[in-house]
């Protein structure tokens, strides 16, 4: 049986080893990489050798079969065509610097690079045996992702879906007007409330200040109107919702906004689940995609 490692970079650079859909091993996460801060500073070079590092621990001396790893933004054939939320990797190879630097560790060894929400829908796939039908997961982090499996021929950069034409709306990282991610991204959030912590937006909610309930409410209609666009291409089916903002998706006023987007009658088969705690699932799903692209 193939023995893949995977990596994820969504919160932080961690890896793990994995064989027949399962972890084998624990998570090596790259420390330094916990500090966002610094991980948004760290050089392509540098976000390449720590993957290797992270990948050589993980695989312990073993043979590997292949290396698959998830990073945000535009991915095609290994060169980061564009990452708002990690920006020093615009027009890396990151396929051939991380392989370069397991080489430098004596590890020849094939490496694929993949977005990295599509990294989680696939990881979701593989763990619920759902590796026969659509799949498609919201990332909720400093950014948003919009991941599907199988993959499909495409961009599908779902956090900037267009869903509003208030032209204030202006806090997306790439620049755009009106886009999902300037909505619901953490880093647009703390653009929007100088004065607070995108948790604390939420909490305040809670406890009835105006302008956080106001807020929440636009934050969950733009989640529906991003899968409303969804459904009204892909057809209906469920959605999965998870990263470190999931833990604020409340669910029934979720609901009540799509029901007011979503009115034709074969589209309303709908549903989501949040899952908590997206490492493991993205890194199973990144060494996934990299041992079915072996055969």
């Amino acid at each position: 049986m193939q023995r893949s490692v995977g990596v994820t970079t969504a919160e932080n650079i961690a890896a793990g080893l994995v064989e027949g859909h399962k972890l084998i091993g624990p998570l090596h996460v790259f420390e330094e990489s916990s500090n966002s801060e610094l991980l948004h500073e760290m050089p392509s070079t540098a976000i390449a050798q720590a993957i290797a590092t992270v990948v050589s621990a993980a695989a312990g001396g073993d043979k590997i079969d292949a290396v698959g790893i998830g990073l945000p933004g535009i991915i095609q054939h290994g060169l980061v065509e564009e990452s708002p939320n990690l920006r020093q990797l615009k027009g890396a190879n990151m396929q051939e610097l991380v392989s370069s630097a397991l080489r430098q560790s004596e590890m020849d060894v094939p490496v694929r690079i993949y977005n990295d929400a599509d990294a989680v829908a696939a990881g979701l796939a593989a763990t619920r045996g759902h590796l026969d039908r659509l799949v498609r997961v919201w990332t909720l982090g400093h950014g948003i992702g919009f991941g599907i499996y199988p993959s499909h021929e495409g961009i599908w950069e779902g956090g900037h879906l267009v869903v509003s034409l208030d032209p204030r709306e202006k806090y997306c990282g790439c620049g755009g007007r009106g886009h999902l991610e300037g909505i619901m991204g953490y880093r647009a959030m703390r653009l929007r409330f100088l004065d607070m912590e995108p948790d604390e937006v939420f909490e305040n909610a809670k406890a009835g200040d105006h302008r956080c309930v106001e807020f929440v409410k636009l934050w969950h209609a733009a989640l529906a109107a991003g899968t409303a666009n969804s459904i009204h291409l892909a057809g209906p089916g469920k959605f999965f919702i998870t990263g470190f903002g999931a833990k604020n998706v409340d669910i029934n006023l979720l609901h009540q906004y799509l029901d007011d987007m979503v009115k034709m009658s074969p589209l309303q088969g709908y549903v989501f689940e949040v899952v908590p705690g997206s490492t493991d699932v993205a890194v199973i799903g990144a060494a996934v995609n990299a041992s079915r692209a072996q055969h």
